[in-house]
């Protein structure tokens, strides 16, 4: 039998994407609300109880608002706000993590969807606090660039508007005040004592980004060099078929320089580590609209359906 699936917030970026992907799937009945009743509660509430799947692609009170109307106890809700993603309860939907995660997914009806810098950063610091290799004390920083596709509709626009202002024409840091939303899970689920400093970038390209996160060598629990460190990451994720740790000097191919759009329209994930035996560069480098965000909600679903995770996915 058909699973229904029901996409909240269908006609933002995240929603769009999600919908585009279950496109040709023919173990899924996609429900649709009346375009004119989108915003109706009573609506709403119809079409969520009727899903076995719900996806929230809303803003964070929305889609808190959202889960409330759920009264189907066989709902299970897939949310891609920030409002869920450290909740106790809810799964943290980035099987890759551990058994445990995945496990956790695919026994859970409440399922958080990981941010897309967050995604990048626990891609990296998860395995050496899991591991033991970085205490939790560690002074970990952050840096990361993107598309402009990941700050939503309006700022799309903005971007996209030929009269624009000269300062979109530049990459731009922001949340210059260290408040980014995505702090908040990069230091609960990375295993941190403290939210890591982090500096994120927007440029003027549709999607795609890098993460990276530098180290010192005498951070670590034990003597590690570039070959250890190397090694360590391509045995954590070995049987990952969304992750790939790339070959040492694997960035020599692009000038040794990571592009934040080589990765745009893939679903995976790329892990470069970098640097020399003192000090360290892990990055991560994939897409914030597929692995930072639809495609990584669609993972989660395959692996609720007893799906390979990569139906529908770009792999």
């Amino acid at each position: 039998m058909k699973k229904k699936i029901y996409i909240e917030g269908s006609e933002g970026t995240t929603g769009l994407r999600i919908f585009e992907r279950f496109q040709g799937r023919d173990d899924i009945e996609l429900l649709k609300i009346d375009p004119e009743l989108r915003k109706d509660p009573a609506e709403r509430k119809k079409m969520i109880n009727m899903s076995d799947i719900t996806f929230l692609c809303l803003p964070d009170a929305a889609s808190i608002e959202s889960v409330g109307l759920v009264e189907n106890e066989n709902v299970t809700i897939i949310d891609a706000s920030t409002a869920h993603r450290t909740n106790e309860g809810w799964a943290y939907g980035f099987p890759e993590l551990s058994k445990e995660h995945r496990a956790k997914i695919k026994n859970s009806k409440r399922i958080a969807v990981p941010g897309c810098y967050a995604t990048g950063f626990i891609s990296l610091v998860y395995p050496l606090t899991k591991g033991g290799l970085l205490p939790s004390s560690a002074p970990v920083s952050s840096f990361g660039i993107s598309g402009y596709s990941g700050a939503g509709k309006k700022v799309i626009a903005v971007y996209e508007d030929e009269n624009r202002e000269k300062m979109y024409d530049a990459p731009r840091e922001y949340a210059l005040s260290q408040n980014h939303k995505h702090l908040k899970e990069m230091k609960k689920i990375a295993g941190l004592d403290r939210e890591p400093l982090f500096s994120p970038i927007i440029a003027d390209y549709y999607s795609g980004m890098v993460v990276s996160v530098p180290l010192y060598a005498d951070y670590f629990t034990k003597k590690m060099d570039l070959e250890t460190l190397h090694a360590y990451f391509t045995e954590y994720y070995k049987d990952e078929k969304f992750i790939r740790v790339m070959p040492l000097g694997a960035e020599e191919e692009t000038a040794n320089m990571l592009p934040g759009n080589e990765c745009s329209g893939w679903d995976g994930l790329r892990i470069y580590v970098t640097g020399n035996d003192e000090r360290f560069v892990i990055s991560s480098q994939f897409d914030n609209l597929g692995k930072g965000a639809s495609g990584a909600a669609i993972q989660c679903m395959n692996i609720l359906l007893d799906a390979d995770e990569a139906t529908g996915l770009n792999i």
